[in-house]
């Protein structure tokens, strides 16, 4: 893929409330094009609520508030007239903890979303599934397959699909909530591996728990803590990976990084 540089978020104060309560508040944060992002955090910080305002998927479940100013190239991702919420995540594709391939086959799957766009002749949908499981490291294993039923995959190759599903759409971003969580050791290689090459089209925005994971695949990473649960959480501090895992700035950090909680 050729390089756009597109997909850079510019957060600014941004807060989510649920109902009456502030799950998140006060981030700012700039999240670079072309790059990994990782968010890190012990549990219930708000990495996955932050990771979903980037593509409005907060919307869905109803009851919520997002305060600040979220930019994505330059335009307000919440602004009704410029931003339809559809056409948004077309260009912020997202990727579960689990493998959730759509009941259908492989093929369907990484066509699901072009047909949906309007994409109708075969040649062009053949060219598109074929390109994204390339870029997803797919390709060579299932292209004797894609009349195959996505569920006969393993686990790790049903996860590769829901990445080529969402790349199939052309994102400029790419979010991925612990993509490798629920996977074996080469599996989890396989999903690094493939981050490292997407990068160079696609922005990535990555939650993990894994700090060996986060300090390889990552180009700079937010470290987030909920200091008490009367308090929301909170951004502590945001910096490039390298200097983030051997001399953060905040003692909370180097903390978290080495084990001490979380």
């Amino acid at each position: 893929m050729v390089s756009n540089n597109l997909g850079s978020f510019e957060l600014t104060d941004v807060s989510v409330t649920y109902g009456s309560e502030t799950a998140v508040a006060g981030v700012t944060m700039h999240i670079p094009a072309e790059s990994v992002t990782a968010l890190i955090g012990p549990s219930g910080c708000g990495k996955s609520t932050l990771l979903r305002c980037l593509n409005r998927m907060n919307d869905e479940i109803g009851n919520v508030t997002i305060e600040g100013k979220l930019l994505l190239d330059g335009v307000d991702i919440y602004d009704s007239r410029a931003v339809d919420p559809v056409e948004l995540r077309k260009r912020v594709g997202q990727v579960f903890q689990k493998p959730n391939p759509f009941p259908m086959t492989i093929f369907d799957n990484v066509a699901y979303g072009p047909r949906t766009h309007g994409v109708k002749k075969k040649s062009e949908l053949d060219q598109i599934v074929e390109e994204s499981l390339r870029r997803a490291a797919l390709w060579k294993e299932v292209k004797d397959l894609l009349k195959k039923h996505a569920f006969e995959l393993s686990g790790g190759q049903q996860q590769r699909l829901c990445i080529a599903r969402a790349l199939a759409t052309e994102p400029e971003v790419l979010l991925m909530d612990e993509p490798a969580s629920s996977l074996d050791p080469i599996s989890t290689q396989q999903i690094e591996d493939t981050i490292a090459t997407l990068k160079e089209s696609v922005t990535i925005v990555i939650v993990t728990h894994n700090m060996q994971q986060a300090a390889r695949v990552s180009d700079q990473t937010a470290f987030m803590l909920r200091d008490s649960m009367e308090r929301p959480a909170s951004l502590v501090e945001m910096g490039e990976t390298r200097m983030m895992f051997t001399n953060p700035s905040d003692k909370r950090t180097e903390e978290y990084i080495t084990g001490r909680f979380g």
